[in-house]
């Protein structure tokens, strides 16, 4: 029997069923004593598993297993050679098999040691080919290199083949090494080669197995989109409510974004100079422009900077911003109307900052600047309308963060050397808009936690008054009074979570956070007028009654100010007792409050403190005399006797009274004029239209929004506003409902992106609620499937995975300043709801009993012994204790059971397009995605969907980094 037969031969034995013995015996005329048969026993494999039906004697498997103990280096043999090579060409476009994961397994890495040897064959055979030249006889290697590319050609062209030598890789990293090492000496030997076809064919070659590795990992970016309103929408939320959050948050929020939409890095850093632009343009005058000038031009840099240690190496990312203000420059309007509003050429101010940050090269920004300067002379109007007696807010806001850090440093000293000179410091800050500039810059650099920290150590010392000179007494009385008025005053403009220490046991709570948590009215907190933090010293209470009754002035000299500030409430109430009952006339209480806002304005803020609350428990006939006294309160005292900055202080005082009593003022329909600084103080509030449904609001602006395919400042606000007055769950259900109304693909697509962004105003809670609730209401009621048909089931479907990874990826960080504000209603006890024990129906399970049929689904035929509900996160030993771990658990587990159930329809569509779009946006490996709570059995399902049934969707759904997971994957190839 000659070589080249032996395909025949071995079909001759299988199909004979010949012994183990017959067999070794043939093959031993083939090959010579103690050769490999990595390719026989590959071939054997699949000759079992495709195209032979009954199985050989086990004993022949266990004979060719012995063979591969040695390697069949002899590449001189040019017959065994091509009948190797001949086997190859059998199985390697058409490998499959239905056997067990770990024959699967085996065929991996039989695959993998067969590309080894076929590696290794090449390069012997371009060796030969080299010396065939030099000796003039090229014909033989040549012949012999072209088989052996041909076939490596024919192996790597199959994804499944790659797929599949993807998880030998994993399996055996040893084996790729070796692999790499092949694939270098065959580039090496090559390269000496003239025939430039055959250097092309293994230069292809290489290109693929190189590729396999990071198979999963490339996507096709949206090139033919422009405008990207998620990221437009990210960035202006972050830029109106949370300029305080740290960077690092939003950048990864940003990334995620941007992966989740494949968007181009030029076009994605270009979206977030249009929002930033979008943003200073449209915001209200006073503090929030200067909040918008510090994001701008201190904070996105910062952000940036992140951006490019995810995005690529810093030459291309550098290219990649200098193209997006090549972009910028060509919305003229847009920056002309920016540089109207700041009254400046603000890219000059931006592409300086971007310089400083090693964004972009000089030579970029000496070429962006000169164009935008060109462009600016087309605009006349932009000059002649620059004022040159206002200083732009980029350069204040600019010039103002150095001198945060300064100011840090000032307030490092000890306090008792130099009292005079550090009031000087903060009689400075006081002035025009200086202080309001220096926490915008404070703020958008992350430093304004150490700001407030260093007032409330500087209020802390002064609360201590011993034996002192009326001079300084009179500089203690005011550096607690503006410490004081200072922090109100970041409290209600960034949050009082900027305030409060981290808790250490032991530690006593400085008097302004003690004050701050338990007396000062905010925005969704309900404070009770007889809490005991009202309610100190009796003995106390009297002295300061006697001393705002019948001094004609309050004495300084050794004034516990925090007392005052802490009795003040008592006091303010048996004065209006006595008003109330006639004992004091309306004169008294006019030199009375004059004496609280006096001398120091903290006293009159903490007495509106508690009228606030106590107006909230009185009836319509008793609040006259409560609000007339917040009334005199409010306005400054006309007076020469005041102390120092007596001004700018009352400005502060008036600005935090109107914040304090907004609320109440509404309820009560009263009005109070408050001093006026010529800016709104409060521009985002009261935006709700009286007297209509919030239901219609929600819907009323959610249509605009879609309509205008963006949203702006004032209608994140009234968003925000809505969903605390419904809750999660209302707000969440409406706007889905709203989705799930459209039928215009294009509508829904940007439905889509702007729901995202409105739910990032509390992703975490939505999601649970939208996971958790609505998708398994509409998944398991079959008289709502019709909702769930295109497009509106596929961009739901897009929704829901959009905000699992980000809330997934997110949720082991600290809640945003905005999150943790908002008063929380209990949707549900999720423990409950999704309780802990597999054998226990979890109610969302229950639903799907109703079909006895399906008892069995999740677990296929081959994989009995595997609970239904095992996936990846049990293996990581993922805490499911966490009502996001839970909710995602349970949803897949719902997935799975509709994609074993015998009823189709479009709810099983929907789950197709949920695991698609998971798929579409999750890089390389799903460890740590969502996709690990995806019970294995899924698998098996999915692949059984004409869409799924991919190699490489299942190297993306699978947990490759676990020995199960690549079981499971090379299974599920194996068999498609």
């Amino acid at each position: 029997m000659k070589v080249v037969n032996l395909k025949q031969a071995i079909l001759q034995a299988w199909k004979e069923r010949w012994s183990d013995y017959q067999w070794a015996i043939n093959m031993k005329k083939f090959f010579p004593k103690g050769a490999t048969w990595d390719i026989l026993n590959l071939a054997e494999a699949l000759l079992e598993q495709a195209m032979i039906g009954p199985s050989p004697n086990p004993l022949i498997l266990s004979y060719l297993k012995y063979a591969i103990s040695s390697q069949f280096d002899d590449f001189s043999r040019d017959l065994c050679v091509q009948a190797l090579l001949d086997i190859m060409d059998m199985f390697c476009d058409r490998l499959s098999c239905h056997g067990k994961a770990e024959e699967c397994i085996g065929l991996c890495r039989a695959l993998l040691s067969a590309l080894h040897w076929l590696l290794r064959c090449t390069a012997a055979s371009a060796e030969r080919l080299r010396e065939g030249l030099e000796a003039g006889t090229p014909a033989a290697g040549e012949k012999q290199l072209a088989m052996c590319l041909l076939r490596l050609e024919k192996t790597l062209s199959s994804t499944k083949n790659r797929a599949l030598l993807h998880i030998a890789k994993l399996e055996e990293a040893s084996s790729w090494t070796a692999i790499e090492h092949s694939l270098l000496k065959l580039g090496e030997i090559l390269a000496n080669l003239s025939n430039p076809q055959l250097r092309s064919q293994a230069e292809q070659c290489g290109t693929l197995i190189r590729s396999i590795p990071t198979m999963l990992a490339v996507h096709s970016e949206q090139l033919h989109k422009t405008g990207y309103p998620t990221v437009h929408a990210v960035v202006l939320l972050e830029g109106t409510m949370n300029l305080t959050g740290e960077t690092q948050p939003l950048v990864e929020q940003l990334m995620m974004v941007k992966r989740m939409q494949h968007i181009p890095t030029p076009l994605f850093v270009l979206e977030i100079w249009k929002a930033c632009f979008v943003g200073l343009i449209e915001s209200p005058e006073g503090t929030e422009e200067l909040k918008w000038t510090a994001f701008t031009f201190l904070k996105i840099p910062q952000v940036l900077v992140k951006l490019k240690k995810y995005c690529h190496g810093d030459k291309d990312f550098t290219e990649d911003v200098s193209c997006a203000f090549e972009f910028l420059l060509k919305l003229t309007p847009l920056l002309d109307k920016a540089d109207q509003r700041c009254n400046c050429d603000c890219t000059k101010f931006l592409l300086q900052e971007c310089s400083k940050q090693g964004l972009l090269s000089e030579a970029s920004v000496t070429n962006l600047m000169a164009k935008r300067a060109a462009d600016r002379e087309h605009a006349p109007q932009l000059k002649s309308g620059e004022n040159a007696n206002i200083q732009p807010n980029p350069g204040l806001i600019l010039r103002a963060e150095p001198t945060v850090t300064n100011i840090l440093k000032t307030m490092d000293a000890d306090h008792s050397k130099s009292p005079e000179g550090l009031l000087g410091v903060l009689g400075h800050m006081l002035s025009g808009k200086s202080l309001d500039l220096l926490l915008a810059a404070a703020a958008a650099t992350g430093k304004l936690k150490s700001f407030a920290r260093k007032f409330i150590n500087l209020n802390e010392f002064t609360t201590h008054g011993n034996e002192e000179l009326a001079k300084a007494a009179s500089v203690r009385a005011l550096l607690f009074d503006i410490s004081f008025l200072m922090l109100c005053h970041v409290a209600q403009t960034y949050g009082s979570e900027v305030i409060l220490s981290e808790s250490s046991t032991g530690a006593q709570v400085p008097f302004f956070e003690t004050w701050m948590q338990t007396c000062m009215p905010e925005e969704g907190k309900i404070l009770n007028p007889d809490h005991p933090c009202f309610w100190p010293d009796s003995t106390k209470v009297e002295s300061l009654v006697a001393l705002l009754n019948n001094s004609s002035e309050m004495k300084l000299v050794q004034m516990k100010w925090h007392e005052a500030c802490l009795s003040i409430s008592a006091a303010i109430l048996e004065i209006l007792n006595a008003w109330e009952n006639g004992v004091l006339a309306f004169e008294s209480i006019q030199k009375i409050t004059d004496n609280i806002k006096g001398k120091v304005c903290s006293l009159a803020v903490c007495a509106v403190a508690w009228l606030v609350a106590h107006v909230r428990m009185l009836g319509l006939d008793e609040r006259e005399k409560s609000l007339q006294m917040i009334r005199q309160l409010a306005g400054p005292l006309y007076s020469e006797n005041t102390l120092q900055f007596y001004n700018e202080r009352v400005v502060i005082m008036s600005s935090i009274l109107e914040h304090m009593c907004a609320d109440v003022l509404q309820q009560t329909a009263t009005q109070i004029k408050f001093p006026s600084t010529g800016v709104d103080t409060m521009p985002y509030w009261n935006l709700l239209p009286p007297k209509r449904p919030i239901k219609e609001v929600l819907t009323d602006i959610f249509a605009k929004v879609l309509e205008k395919g963006w949203v702006d400042s004032r209608s994140i606000h009234i968003f925000d506003t809505l969903l605390h007055m419904g809750g999660v769950y209302w707000f969440c259900n409406n706007l889905i409902k709203e989705l799930l109304k459209e039928t215009r693909k294009e509508h829904t697509l940007r439905a889509v992106e702007l729901l995202y962004s409105i739910f990032c105003l509390d992703m975490q809670q939505v999601t649970l609620v939208l996971l958790g609730h609505i998708l398994p209401g509409l998944l398991t009621d079959s008289s709502k499937w019709h909702s769930l048909m295109d497009p509106p089931g596929t961009a739901l479907a897009k929704l829901a995975v959009w905000c699992a990874l980000s809330s997934y990826s997110s949720h082991k960080g600290q809640a945003s300043s905005r999150q943790k504000k908002r008063h929380r209603e209990d949707i549900e006890d999720y423990i409950s709801l999704f309780p802990l024990d597999d054998m226990q129906p979890s109610k969302l399970m229950r639903l799907l009993s109703s079909n006895e049929e399906d008892a069995n689904i999740l677990s296929s035929p081959t994989d009995r012994s595997m609970s239904s509900s095992l996936s990846a996160s049990q293996l990581h030993t993922v805490n499911m204790r966490d009502p996001l771990n839970r909710v995602l658990a349970n949803l897949f587990l719902l997935i799975s059971s509709i994609l074993g159930s015998r009823t189709a329809g479009p709810h099983t569509q929907f789950v197709q397009w949920f695991m698609e779009e998971c798929v579409d946006c999750l890089e390389q490996g799903s460890r740590g995605s969502i996709l690990q709570f995806m019970p294995f059995t899924t698998v098996s399902e999915l692949v059984k969907v004409s869409a799924m049934s991919s190699p490489k969707v299942v190297l993306a759904i699978t947990d490759l980094s676990l020995s199960l997971g690549r079981q499971v994957a090379a299974k599920a190839i194996a068999a498609l």
